[in-house]
């Protein structure tokens, strides 16, 4: 929502400005669809040309999430914590075995079921499982378990940055494509010199519309955005974080509620819940769940 808001302001505020003192739209909105073709087009074919389908794929599908903002909410990280308190407790009542059925049949486990938004999310049920299962297979050094959980996160992370990297680049390139459009705009101008002045002034007016749209669609749409996305890639990171930290304070020993309470401290400060409410929500947890 923040975005769009961004982005009326700041239209509100180029053009108003502009008019207040005295400019004129008409020159502009005349050259504007050409010179958004010229620049928008030519952006967008190079943008194919730099990028996979999969990372064009990730740009798409993360001007989404620029709208929508992160998916994971404060209440999210108490049903994970609550999630990752209910597994942990059964390997310790009730040893490794008792978890085989939940990590290879996820859907339908009763414990990944009590937290219907996280288990909707095949990534992160993905990652616990498949780290929770190798516990089952005697994988259990915490030091070793911790270097490939590393690895694989910052491998996920890279991967899902992809998106707004490549947005990143394309707003970078906005700025020369309006330059592209501006020259053409002069040669235009320069074919026509027999004209009358007015018609001159009029086409190079037409001419630096380009400029002022590379550099407006750059600083002002496409590069903010960009930060925004990676901002939202590197918040939905930390959800894998706290896994990552219960697992391992699980493998070196501790309870389970004092590996929630280490996973705990790796939520993002906006949205970490408190000792009392993480007690509180764990208490709550039906005791079918550790059957």
């Amino acid at each position: 929502m923040f975005v769009i808001i961004g982005i009326v302001v700041v239209m509100v505020m180029a053009f108003g400005g502009y008019v207040l003192a005295g400019g004129k739209m008409a020159p502009i909105l005349k050259a504007l669809p050409l010179e958004f073709m010229i620049i928008g087009g030519s952006g967008a074919g190079a943008f194919m040309v730099t990028n996979s389908g999969s990372v064009i794929k990730k740009s798409m599908s993360g001007l989404g999430k620029v709208v929508k903002g992160p998916k994971w909410k404060a209440e999210d990280y108490r049903d994970l914590l609550c999630l990752m308190f209910a597994l942990t407790k059964l390997i310790k009542t009730k040893g490794v075995i008792a978890l085989e059925p939940h990590v290879e049949n996820p859907h339908d486990s009763k414990i990944f079921n009590n937290f219907p938004k996280v288990a909707a999310d095949h990534h992160v049920v993905d990652f616990i499982c498949d780290y929770l299962r190798m516990t089952t297979m005697n994988f259990d050094d915490p030091h070793q378990v911790e270097d490939v959980l590393m690895k694989d996160l910052e491998k996920h992370h890279h991967e899902e940055s992809e998106g707004a990297h490549a947005l990143g680049i394309l707003g970078e390139s906005f700025p020369a494509l309006g330059i592209v459009a501006a020259v053409l705009g002069v040669i235009k101008t320069m074919a026509s010199i027999d004209q009358p002045i007015e018609v001159l002034g009029a086409m190079i007016g037409g001419a630096l519309v380009g400029t002022f749209l590379g550099i407006l669609l750059s600083y002002t749409i496409a590069s903010p955005i960009a930060t925004r996305l990676q901002q939202i890639v590197d918040e939905e990171g930390h959800f894998f974080n706290v896994i990552k930290d219960v697992i391992i304070a699980h493998l070196h020993g501790n309870a389970p509620q004092i590996s929630i309470e280490i996973g705990r401290k790796s939520v993002p400060t906006n949205m970490v819940p408190t000792f009392y409410e993480l007690d509180e929500a764990v208490q709550e947890l039906p005791n079918d769940l550790f059957a």
